[in-house]
């Protein structure tokens, strides 16, 4: 217990000490996250429309989503090496294939989660098919979605440590450089910035799930 006590309170005079190193670490790896993120967003909200729209789609769509969730992290990672070289790009590349499931996932669930006595009245007042996704079924199903977004941004944070191998940078410095040297104050401080982040962005994302889903109730109620 008192070595637990004592890698603790070296870990955080490892991080006090080397705090601005400590900052742009940070900025770095907050940039991996949000970037493969938004990426992420782009791609699997449509897909997940699709899927909704059109039962042939969503078994060869749910298949990839899976494929790339089941792979592990670090051998993603290590796929973009040889493919993008070193650097940003492939660590974004690879963070983004493994955003991908949960807010698919949730975009599906979100949308057929919806009643079809909402869809029905939505319809009888003449709204086309476009209509109905943009003004009812996006609107509605949001919190959903918002909320696979939440899960895969608090998952990437951790998985963006591994973007360190191929030069991206990023926390995963001070963690795998630690483990490489010994320097068990070393890993706890990136570890520890990391876990801040990481819980940072969940109440965050947490508060606005919660206020989406208090006026997606209003606009139900609406409709």
């Amino acid at each position: 217990m008192a070595g637990v006590s004592t890698t603790v309170l070296e870990g955080i005079r490892y991080l006090v000490a080397n705090s601005d190193q400590a900052l742009g670490l940070l900025v770095q790896h907050l940039k991996l996250v949000l970037v493969s993120e938004l990426a992420a967003i782009a791609i699997a909200v449509p897909l997940g429309v699709l899927a909704v729209r059109y039962e042939r789609a969503r078994e060869p769509i749910m298949a990839a989503g899976n494929v790339a969730q089941t792979i592990p992290s670090l051998a993603v990672i290590a796929l973009m090496f040889p493919i993008l070289g070193l650097g940003f790009r492939p660590a974004v590349v690879a963070l983004f294939v493994y955003a991908l499931l949960p807010i698919l996932t949730n975009t599906i669930a979100g949308i057929d989660g919806i009643e079809q006595s909402t869809l029905d009245a939505a319809r009888g007042m003449g709204m086309t098919d476009n209509e109905l996704l943009v003004r009812i079924q996006l609107p509605i199903a949001f919190p959903v979605i918002f909320a696979g977004i939440r899960t895969s941004t608090v998952i990437n944070v951790g998985t963006a440590y591994l973007a360190f191998f191929i030069g991206a940078g990023g926390l995963g410095r001070w963690v795998i450089s630690g483990i490489d040297l010994f320097d068990m104050s070393q890993v706890f401080a990136g570890a520890l910035v990391g876990a801040v982040l990481a819980i940072t962005l969940d109440l965050a994302l947490a508060g606005i799930e919660r206020q989406l889903r208090s006026d997606s109730g209003g606009q139900t109620a609406a409709v």
